[in-house]
């Protein structure tokens, strides 16, 4: 038995992020990323995989309630930001929490998530970010394929992260469109390499991407980094939602209700199961901001 048998029965929730300049979400419902009574909850577990250059790397692996080796599940990385590791996003983001409550009113597909490490070795903090993308496509992904019950072709793949996680899930996502079929950029920070050089072919954006999600909150210092990404994208009519969080800066706020809806926007039409191209293909090359910045509160200035 194949868990897409219930993706029929999800198609209910529109797509409102098919259309260039959608109106902004509601608020989730209080109590969203609360442990509630009697709700179903999924497991977490702490796994280490090896990798060629950077030693042994941690992440945390997300299962729904009710996993079954069985059953084959779509995967979500989700990534962190600057300071943050494996950990970030579990203490902090509750997308475990986030998603059993989803689940148990029938509004996501259950899904697998994985939280790694996605800051590696490297010169400066925009390298160690840029060197994670050989090793998610090489190492982390075929590791969780290989040992979790989870389907291996794009259009059951989704990237998405904050802030730094932000840009990276931007840049590995859209720069390897034959790899994930869903992105979301998060409060993305200014590792975020321009639109117009990461997807090389907007044509079969548009026509393969089955969702791309940016959010931001309006008073955040780093809000035009998603806001020209999602003037590029409209420009060039590829679809997706552009969210931003009315009086909220560069916090969890943004960040847990941007998983919130991200998460009930994927996998709804993962039926025909894509057999992915080359995983290789289309790896964008990585540029340095121009200028210094803040964030979390610490100063960079490129080298």
């Amino acid at each position: 038995m194949h868990y897409l048998t219930r993706t029929l029965l999800l198609c209910w929730l529109p797509v409102l992020g098919f259309t260039q300049g959608a109106p902004n979400l509601p608020i989730p419902p209080q109590g969203f990323d609360a442990k509630q009574t009697g709700t179903p909850a999924g497991a977490v577990a702490l796994i280490s995989y090896p990798t060629k250059d950077h030693g042994q790397q941690k992440a945390r692996v997300y299962t729904p309630p009710g996993y079954s080796k069985d059953k084959l599940y779509p995967t979500l990385y989700l990534l962190h930001g600057i300071g943050g590791d494996e950990n970030e996003w579990y203490t902090q983001g509750a997308p475990h929490i986030i998603l059993d409550n989803l689940l148990a009113k029938g509004a996501v597909v259950p899904m697998v998530v994985v939280l790694p490490n996605g800051k590696m070795t490297g010169n400066d903090d925009f390298a160690r970010f840029a060197n994670f993308e050989v090793v998610l496509l090489k190492e982390l992904i075929p590791y969780i394929e290989q040992n979790f019950a989870v389907a291996k072709d794009r259009d059951h793949r989704a990237l998405a992260g904050l802030s730094m996680g932000g840009g990276q899930s931007l840049n590995f996502g859209l720069g390897n469109i034959d790899v994930f079929a869903y992105v979301g950029g998060f409060s993305s920070a200014p590792n975020t390499i321009p639109a117009g050089t990461t997807v090389k072919d907007p044509e079969a954006a548009k026509r393969d991407m089955k969702f791309i999600f940016i959010s931001c909150g309006d008073a955040d210092g780093l809000l035009n980094n998603s806001k020209t990404y999602h003037d590029w994208l409209t420009s060039k009519s590829i679809p997706h939602m552009y969210q931003v969080e009315p009086g909220e800066g560069h916090n969890f706020t943004v960040w847990k209700r941007s998983l919130y809806n991200f998460s009930q926007r994927i996998f709804k039409d993962a039926a025909t199961g894509t057999v992915p191209r080359n995983p290789n293909a289309q790896r964008a090359r990585f540029r340095r901001p121009m200028g210094s910045f803040t964030l979390d509160g610490r100063s960079f200035a490129p080298k």
